[in-house]
């Protein structure tokens, strides 16, 4: 995972009143849980904003008070009218303990399917994973290369060392759908054709 480091201030009290008093002054409640102790503090709402506001998952290298923690964002409350953030829930990663987190789907790979007409559908921008901290990548690829018209690529078809995909197996991940003008070709065989031809009308005119 990216790494990014966060400045921490514990909190002596956790009551709505100085709640309201630190985001009046731009600061954001927080708590540590997963491991030995939960830890209350608060966050700047600017240093935060470039962990929440983004589809990156980050191992948040916490300091509050001179403690370090590494961690990952489990849970992000929002005002139901502003969209401010008014509560963030870091869980602390463990050695050798497994965690469960949303990981990013990156798309890469030059559809056939696509490259004759096909519309691609991406059905999970993220998938459910479990895994040891160390074994979680930032993303996850999907390489949709030999993607044809009509077909899929589903949970079940995924592999990762370290991780296991906790999305239902038969899920679609992503998906190649026929679309007006669309014609299932393989562009390989078909450059292939086009070259025995090339070949056969030089042969001819020899």
């Amino acid at each position: 995972m990216k790494k990014v480091k966060l400045s921490g201030s514990p909190r002596e009290n956790v009551g709505k009143k100085e709640s309201v008093a630190l985001r009046n002054a731009g600061n954001v409640p927080a708590v540590l849980y997963g491991g030995e102790k939960q830890v209350h503090f608060s966050v700047s709402r600017l240093d935060v904003a470039k962990v929440i506001y983004t589809p990156d998952v980050y191992n948040v290298e916490l300091d509050i008070n001179g403690e370090s923690y590494n961690a990952i964002v489990k849970d992000v409350q929002f005002h139901p009218v502003t969209d401010a953030i008014v509560h963030i829930d870091f869980l602390e990663l463990i050695p050798n303990k497994e965690v469960k987190i949303k990981l990013p789907v990156k798309i890469v790979g030059n559809s056939i399917g696509v490259r004759n007409g096909g519309k691609l559908m991406v059905m999970f921008r993220k998938l459910d994973v479990r895994g040891l901290p160390e074994a979680i990548p930032s993303e996850f690829e999907v390489d949709i290369t030999k993607l044809r018209i009509g077909t899929s690529i589903r949970v079940k078809e995924l592999s990762a060392e370290g991780l296991t995909f906790l999305n239902n197996p038969n899920a679609m991940v992503v998906q190649v759908r026929t679309a007006r003008g669309a014609v299932d070709t393989d562009d390989e065989e078909d450059e292939e054709g086009e070259g025995e031809a090339a070949a056969t009308e030089e042969k001819a005119a020899e």
